[in-house]
């Protein structure tokens, strides 16, 4: 429901000058949206971070900036679009926990953006025969193991509209985040499938109706990707592209980032090989090692033919003492804790990993499985 609220919000994305980080100090100086139009420059000179240039351009865009918010919340209503405020209880808590995460964004659809489980699927537009298996397998199997699951990508050509589609056909939900306002699809050959999202997912946004899909937009949608997300998966990437670039976001906010290998001699998997190699992502193979790698509570053995071994109980070992009590250590500090050199602590940490009693993750952090 839209309400006078929302117009000072609106309004405050659109101020020249003023990004996600600045309006959160804004916000946190004066109290409220509304407090921030109201206020004169040189009360918005005393904000940290706020010189008298970007003070005086913020007061002069603010009457244009309430008009434009006016027109958007016309179309808002009209379209029946939801809008979420970065204050608001049901902001997703994924989302909320990145610095940079949008103050306001839109969200037309069914699904449930804070839902147990979400993983985002991400990479080229020139996707091969081995991206499309790889993907429509994993979310095949994502939805055997885990039926209310929800895949989050970009609608763009190659793994993203794949995965899209791969979710809908095994009855999962589906979110697109979009580069452009809600008032347009780019690109505009799926179209038919956005629209299909729509009761099967759905599409989110931070940008108003009447923006294009240029360029830099793509970049900042990439981070709403992987912020959205418990994991987020490459499936194939080059050695440059716009997957590689979520990855390290997804990386920088400490969440699970994973990636399918490839022989060394495809262009489209030299960015997987190489995040793989950089330990910014970890290396899996199908669904069973994904849900295996974030400890997701499943019944590994609806996935095989045979049954599985039970799990292996837990040795006293200190390692795994000193991760039972801190929950999880960077490989630095665990040598730190136990007075042991590097070396040695690798290989005992590589046969605790081998035996499953205990996971790495990128960047050198361990925890328990």
């Amino acid at each position: 429901m839209v309400s006078g609220e929302h117009l000072y919000w609106v309004g405050l994305t659109i101020l020249k000058g003023v990004g996600d980080v600045l309006a959160r100090h804004l916000l946190q100086y004066f109290g409220s949206a509304e407090e921030i139009f109201r206020a004169k420059r040189h009360s918005l000179e005393k904000v940290p971070g706020i010189g008298v240039y970007t003070a005086e351009q913020i007061e002069t865009a603010k009457p244009e900036a309430l008009k434009r918010a006016e027109k958007e919340l016309v179309f808002i209503e009209k379209n029946k679009i939801n809008i979420y405020l970065c204050t608001d209880d049901n902001y997703p808590e994924r989302l909320r926990e990145c610095q940079d995460a949008p103050v306001v964004f839109y969200y037309k659809g069914t699904a449930d953006i804070n839902a147990a489980k979400i993983i985002s699927i991400v990479g080229t537009r020139r996707i091969t025969e081995y991206g499309r298996e790889r993907t429509e397998m994993l979310v095949k199997d994502l939805a055997v193991m885990f039926p209310n699951i929800i895949v989050v990508s970009g609608l763009a050509y190659g793994i993203d509209i794949c995965a899209h589609r791969s979710a809908m056909k095994n009855n999962l939900h589906t979110i697109g985040v979009l580069a452009h306002g809600l008032d347009r699809i780019y690109p505009a050959a799926h179209r038919n499938i956005a629209v299909e999202m729509l009761k099967n997912g759905g599409l989110l946004t931070e940008f108003m109706s009447e923006t294009n899909p240029d360029r830099e937009n793509f970049l900042r949608r990439n981070r709403i990707i992987a912020g959205l997300s418990d994991a987020t998966i490459i499936v194939e990437s080059a050695e440059k592209g716009g997957s590689l670039v979520t990855a390290d976001i997804a990386f920088s906010y400490g969440r699970d980032v994973y990636a399918f290998p490839g022989r060394v001699t495809d262009k489209c998997s030299v960015g997987c090989n190489r995040l793989i190699q950089m330990n910014k992502a970890g290396l899996i193979s199908s669904a069973k090692d994904l849900a295996m790698s974030l400890c997701w509570d499943v019944d590994i053995r609806s996935m095989n033919r045979q049954p599985s071994l039970p799990f292996p109980e837990k040795p006293d070992h200190p390692v795994i003492r000193l991760l039972e009590e801190r929950g999880e250590f960077h490989v630095n500090q665990l040598a730190i804790e136990m007075n042991l050199p590097i070396h040695k602590l690798t290989s005992m940490l590589f046969e605790l990993e081998l035996d499953g009693h205990i996971k790495a993750l990128p960047g050198g952090i361990y925890k328990l499985c």
